[in-house]
């Protein structure tokens, strides 16, 4: 997951500035087609699906594109797409029912749900609510602890569950907004505790079958030969290239659902009905849980967005219960962001307007959705045309002009004539992260060789960067690079060694910086 914000991360920015008022329409733009051909070139996506519901009838569902690169298959509207985060609020739907049903409380303690939940700080283990696992704000450094499911890890959501206790708080609980998946993971494992069906069957039975979203599923791993699925993309040493697709079962309830432009209209439809079933008397959540999940509970930043769209800074910004909250020329917009691997997505509703628009893509580029997604808005919303894909096209090409230059600044005031302090060999061994686990520092044909234990493709080859630090160059390279830097103790023996990402680009959920390593002997003896 590259600079997504899959990836996982909810980015929202919006227009406000001062523009002509045209009349509004009550139909897909004119020019859709045109327009989403310009995105797939300019943004240099495969494929992509777009869906819109209007006043309770989906009026658009359409493919563009193909479902892998140098194929000719095309996508349509029942293409099968990566969700990524917008799986979020399906857990926190989920929840609401349970609530409507009398069986939980979004207040009630996460212990008394989840016995033996326990956090870094005590105070935090008991105060923790069910509300504060869907509101990112426990005192979690950003995408902390993603490491255990990202890329796929050998770990299960119960392991990912206990070792929250490891992990050392940024900041202090319920202060500031820091997102996060794992707590999602432990909001999706309260659904058993309460009920005795797992997370992925309660969805199902109670979300996708009545909703008809017959295609969807809740792994990638139901992927068969021949199903009509787009494959996810990534750039990979700077080249455009499909790749695999990353198992995210133990991470289910955060991010892996798979869906298509049809079926996610049924889901908006549900949502702008304010939980109630279409065509049906029946409600998946009352409208008292609709308000609730649409009601700020974390306050996000919302100050000025630079370069070109600037202009789209927001007044306010919130995080509810799975969905983020802003504004866009006088409306409240509820929607989310999706990423994982190889693919981004986007879910946006316009309540107000009875509008909802999904925009589902097979490769790593958010100006792609948000392009097309400002498109459609201004449209509906009688809005002057902005060219959102030039907009978008400019910071993206920004941002990597900023990046690479900070990656050469490191090279050129690098010491590249230094040596390490110890002979290679003595860097070898197991050492021990207390989150994480171990990882193993071992020597091949003369080099080292680096690989994280419970990360099956996490195998890297360690080159001398400066001093005592190394660059893992991963032999998987959808995986971010990273440095590790090695700290001695005054008799030269290795102390620890840390981490953190090379590139400025690379996605949170590479949370190599919480990372603090120590050898496995001297942490038994300790």
């Amino acid at each position: 997951m590259k600079s997504l914000i899959l990836r996982s991360l909810s980015v929202f920015v919006f227009v406000m500035f001062s523009v002509q008022i045209l009349p509004a329409q009550n139909t897909p733009p004119a020019d859709l087609d045109a327009y989403a051909a310009n995105v797939l070139k300019a943004f240099d996506v495969p494929g992509l699906s777009v869906a819109i519901v209007k006043d309770g009838k989906t009026v658009l569902a359409k493919g563009y594109g193909v479902r892998k690169l140098g194929s000719p298959v095309p996508v349509n509207e029942n293409t099968l797409f990566a969700i990524g985060s917008n799986t979020k609020a399906f857990t926190s739907a989920a929840l609401a029912s349970l609530v409507d049903e009398g069986k939980l409380s979004w207040d009630d303690k996460v212990y008394e749900r989840l016995p033996g939940f326990q956090m870094y700080d005590p105070y935090v283990s008991h105060e923790m609510t069910i509300r504060d696992l869907l509101t990112h704000r426990s005192g979690m450094g950003l995408g902390e602890g993603d490491l255990l499911f990202w890329p796929h890890s050998t770990f299960t959501r119960e392991d990912v569950i206990f070792r929250l206790r490891f992990m050392k708080p940024a900041s202090s609980f319920r202060s500031l907004f820091a997102y996060d998946n794992l707590l999602y993971i432990a909001a999706g494992q309260i659904i058993p505790a309460v009920t005795g069906k797992s997370w992925d069957d309660y969805v199902r039975e109670r979300i996708l079958i009545p909703l008809g979203m017959n295609t969807t599923n809740l792994s990638n791993a139901a992927f068969k030969p021949g199903d009509n699925y787009a494959w996810p993309h990534s750039k990979v040493d700077g080249k455009l290239q499909a790749i695999d697709f990353v198992n995210l079962d133990n991470a289910g309830p955060a991010g892996a659902i798979n869906s298509s432009a049809a079926e996610m209209a049924k889901w908006v439809t549900l949502q702008l009905n304010r939980g109630k079933f279409p065509n049906s008397d029946t409600r998946l959540f009352s409208e008292r849980q609709s308000r609730e999940m649409w009601s700020a509970q974390t306050i996000l930043p919302a100050g000025e967005i630079p370069g070109q769209l600037a202009p789209l800074s927001a007044k306010f910004a919130d995080y509810a219960l799975g969905w983020g909250l802003r504004d866009y020329h006088g409306r409240e917009l509820v929607g989310h962001t999706g990423g994982v691997a190889g693919s981004v997505s986007r879910v946006m509703l316009v309540p107000e307007e009875n509008l909802g628009v999904v925009i589902l893509t097979n490769a790593e580029q958010g100006g792609a959705f948000d392009a097309i997604l400002f498109h459609i808005l201004d449209s509906y919303m009688g809005l002057a045309p902005t060219d959102w894909v030039a907009a978008f096209k400019t910071a993206s090409e920004q941002g990597a002009k900023q990046a690479a230059e900070i990656l050469k600044a490191r090279e050129t005031a690098r010491a590249a004539d230094s040596k390490p302090s110890l002979p290679l060999e003595k860097f070898a061994g197991v050492y021990n992260d207390p989150w994480y686990g171990p990882a193993t520092i071992r020597v091949e044909n003369g080099k080292l060789v680096f690989t994280l234990d419970h990360t099956p493709k996490a195998v890297g080859d360690i080159e001398h960067w400066q001093y005592d630090t190394f660059k893992a160059h991963w032999r998987d390279r959808t995986i971010e690079d990273a440095f590790l830097t090695f700290t001695l103790k005054p008799d030269g023996a290795i102390d620890h060694f840390t981490m953190a990402a090379v590139s400025p680009l690379a996605d949170f959920s590479f949370d190599y910086q919480d990372l603090y390593f120590t050898p496995a002997k001297a942490a038994e003896k300790k």
